[in-house]
């Protein structure tokens, strides 16, 4: 029984404090899940301080779903009218999309993100911070990069409330706080993974 309670990793972020469930997402390789999707108090509090830390921009421009809250409270706050977001799969509505292919860390599942024509259209030409909430292999914000880039935008930042890996020590990504990925042994201990090469090689061990 003890062996299956849920363990959490203790965090704290902006003065928010949370308590994240470890998420085993294959063998040997675990998160300590970080959602701020419906976390009204946490987007409340990293907003803020996101904002500051970025150039002038003209749009904000996340991926579906956990970086739209984030990216609605930044943008309410720069005074914008208006935000940018990449879909996960292709909508009806849509008139001359355009797509990128990414493997996400989080679902180790191949994704296509599309960009409708419409929103193209909008940011040609024009300065855009790339919003996520967690930036660790970088798969998911280089995918809406290479969208924005496809768009004739200007990407001007690439920001987010928590980077891991390698990420961590990028100097073209804007985050609040280094996170991280786990490596579960069988005591039922997590040893964070902090190096892409580490990654790597746990993966390939499986």
């Amino acid at each position: 029984m003890e062996q299956n309670e849920m363990k959490y990793f203790d965090f704290e972020i902006c003065g928010v404090k949370r308590k994240l469930p470890y998420v085993k997402i294959k063998e040997g390789l675990a998160l300590a899940s970080f959602v701020c999707l419906s976390d009204t108090e946490l987007i409340e509090a990293v907003a803020p301080e996101l904002v500051k830390r970025l150039p002038p921009v003209d749009y904000l421009m996340t991926a579906e779903a956990k970086g739209m809250c984030l990216t609605y409270e930044m943008s309410r706050l720069m005074g914008m009218k208006e935000f940018i977001v990449a879909r996960k799969s292709r909508k009806p509505y849509m008139q001359d999309p355009i797509g990128c292919t990414l493997t996400s860390v989080t679902t180790q599942a191949e994704q296509t993100l599309y960009l409708n024509g419409s929103d193209a259209e909008k940011i040609r030409g024009k300065r855009v911070a790339l919003i996520d909430d967690v930036i660790a292999t970088g798969e998911s914000i280089r995918a809406i990069e290479e969208l924005a880039k496809q768009a004739g935008a200007i990407v001007a930042a690439k920001a987010a409330i928590l980077a891991e890996l390698e990420t961590a020590r990028r100097s073209d990504v804007i985050f609040l706080k280094e996170h991280y990925v786990f490596r579960p042994d069988n005591e039922g201990n997590y040893e964070p993974i902090r190096t892409m090469e580490e990654y790597r090689k746990q993966i390939g061990a499986q």
